[in-house]
């Protein structure tokens, strides 16, 4: 009788899931290599790598409504240096996070604002000297007349300082800039 069930639980065995994958032979290495990711080359554009330049914490100032406040921003590559994680006012009401990455040729900047949308805005000529420039290409979670972000540029003054201006749209009329200064910490 011990047999018989033994049997039957082999048998049971190579039919389930397990055993057939235990069953299975590994690929051979030709195939293997098909089903490995493929990834495509990291960007490397002379903006891409000023953007990376800024890698790290830093501290600033902002003017609103004629008020200075502090304002931090920690700036960290992600996805195996495929993205340039900008992370503003971290762990305030306000927190902000844009992504820059590229997109074939150019680069997006999707920015996660506290406006609750995501404008996406496209590499674009920047105005000046030391700048890189980003303007509203679509988005999300925006309305007709809705608020939201339509433009970025960034100005690398030196290694340590950089001003970044922030273009807000609201009833489809721009609003002045808002402009941060910004100096790296430690």
């Amino acid at each position: 009788m011990n047999t018989l069930i033994r049997r039957i639980a082999l048998f049971a065995l190579a039919l389930s899931p397990a055993g057939l994958l235990a069953q299975t032979p590994a690929p051979p290495p030709e195939a293997a290599k098909q089903m490995e990711m493929k990834h495509i080359p990291a960007p490397d554009s002379p903006e891409w790598r000023q953007l990376r330049s800024l890698v790290g914490q830093w501290q600033g100032t902002v003017a609103e409504d004629g008020k200075k406040s502090a304002t931090t921003l920690e700036i960290r590559m992600t996805g195996d240096n495929s993205a340039i994680m900008h992370l503003l006012d971290k762990d305030t009401t306000h927190e902000m996070v844009t992504m820059i990455h590229p997109d074939g040729t150019t680069l997006l900047a999707t920015h996660y604002c506290s406006a609750h949308n995501q404008p996406r805005m496209q590499l674009v000529a920047a105005p000046g000297p030391n700048q890189i420039a980003f303007r509203f290409k679509d988005g999300s979670n925006i309305g007709p007349g809705d608020g939201h972000m339509v433009g970025l540029i960034f100005t690398f003054i030196d290694a340590d300082h950089h001003d970044e201006t922030w273009i807000y749209e609201n009833n489809g009329h721009e609003l002045p800039p808002t402009v941060f200064h910004y100096m790296r910490k430690g």
